[in-house]
Parts: structure tokens; sequence; C-alpha cells
């Protein structure tokens, strides 16, 4: 049994267009249904004690699918923005965007910085991934790491795993515990590959429009019926179990 706290759940919201096309709808329907979606499951995983939510918007690759719903899904994430900002300042979320945001429009661009700046305080953390890729995420901290050295903002040294850790994107966010798929693939498309390393993969065949509290609380529950070994033998984790509760 798993008695370790989950403090950052990640979701790959997939589904939206055949939840669409199975409901007789166009595509844009099912991305709409999905952001009204993403509400309820934020509320969902504050109530179960998770502090950062991290949602796979708009991947690298997205770019490839046909202009119009390229244009529609950036037009949603817009008015996400606008919409959303002011209620989750007043709910107590902070708001961080995460990704290349160079492909984005001035518009979008300033919608993002926008909103980060009213939804900027918080206890809890919902983080949208954008034009994100994993890869991208670690080439980017590795660039990053290098730079710093060159301006002798950090010591020269050898790339580690715990200077890359300091310079990717989510850096400043607790660890991912519970990576989550909705839609019934079971592939992480180049999300949070760095991050994801450790934890726990959850997928479910919902569609994201239909991914709801109870949902959310299911995967929870499964989490928590993990053992969590990080490397190490089913018995050492139980030993060290054992003497926590006897310490």
């Amino acid at each position: 049994m798993n008695t370790e706290s989950l403090r950052h759940i990640a979701i790959i919201m997939d589904g939206n267009n055949r939840w669409a096309k199975r409901e007789g709808r166009q595509g844009i329907a099912g991305h709409k249904a999905g952001v009204e979606r993403i509400r309820d499951v934020l509320a969902a995983a504050r109530k179960r004690g998770v502090s950062t939510l991290t949602l796979f918007a708009f991947s690298s690759e997205n770019w490839r699918r046909p202009p119009r719903e390229v244009e529609a899904l950036l037009g949603l994430f817009y008015s996400y923005l606008k919409q959303e900002a002011r209620e989750l300042a007043e709910e107590g979320v902070r708001l961080r965007v995460i990704g290349n945001r160079t492909r984005f429009s001035k518009n979008l661009v300033k919608a993002i910085d926008e909103a980060e700046a009213i939804a900027c305080n918080g206890s809890d953390t919902l983080v949208i991934a954008a034009d994100y890729g994993g890869r991208w995420d670690i080439i980017e901290a590795a660039n990053q790491a290098t730079a710093a050295m060159q301006q002798g903002l950090i010591p020269n040294q050898l790339l580690t795993e715990e200077l890359i850790d300091q310079y990717t994107s989510t850096a400043d966010l607790p660890p991912l515990d519970l990576l989550i798929r909705t839609g019934g693939e079971q592939r992480i498309s180049n999300f949070l590959l760095w991050q994801a390393a450790y934890a726990e993969l959850y997928y479910t065949p919902l569609l994201w429009p239909e991914f709801d509290a109870a949902a959310l609380n299911a995967a929870v529950d499964d989490f928590f019926g993990r053992q969590r070994r990080f490397g190490q033998t089913s018995e050492q984790i139980d030993a060290m179990r054992l003497g926590a509760e006897r310490a």
C-alpha cells in the first residue's frame, strides 16, 4: 500500500475528437467540452490534496493537425486564459504555462502573460502545457544550464541529472507522482519525459470530456493502492515503513 502523499498529477487530455464524432458533432465541440471539464477535475484534485495539476493542452506535434483545427484549439486556449484567470486567482490557484511560445501569435503570448500575472499567487498550481514537448524541455534545460556556465552564473561542470532538473520547465514544482492518460491509448506522447521517470502511469478508456471527479478519484485511489519502490525491493520498502512507524 502506498502511504506517500500525492502532490502532482499530470493529465494527457485525449479523446476530444472521438467524443465529438461519437456524439455526431464537429471536432471543435469536443475540444470545447474538454475545456469545460478542466474546472471540475481541478476542483476534485484539490479536494484530494493535490497541489499541482499539469494538463497537456497542445503538444509540439499538434501543429501538424489541419490548420482549421489548430486555429480553433489556440482560439479556445486564448478564451480560457481570458475567462478563467481571475477566477483561478480568487480560488487561490496559481497559473503557469509551460512550452515554447515563439510560434504563438503576439495576442496569445500577451494573453498568457496577462493570465499568469493575474493568477500569480495561490497555494495550488494549475500548469498548462502548450506547444510543449518532453524532448524540447530536456534540450532547453541543457542549453540553459550550458549558457549559465558560459556566463559565469554557475560553476563550469559536466551536465548532471541534478543540474538538468534545475532548468526544466517544472523545476519549481513538486516531482510528478501520477501521469494519467484518457482516451484508451497507452503511451505518453512526448509529455514530461524527464519528469515521468518514476511517476505512476494510469490509463483510462474514458474520453477526456467524460473524465469527471469520480474518474479522477478512481485514479487517485489506484495510485494509493500501488507500492512505489524507486529501484528498491518490496522488502526494503516494507522495512523502512515499519521502521518509520516504530520511531
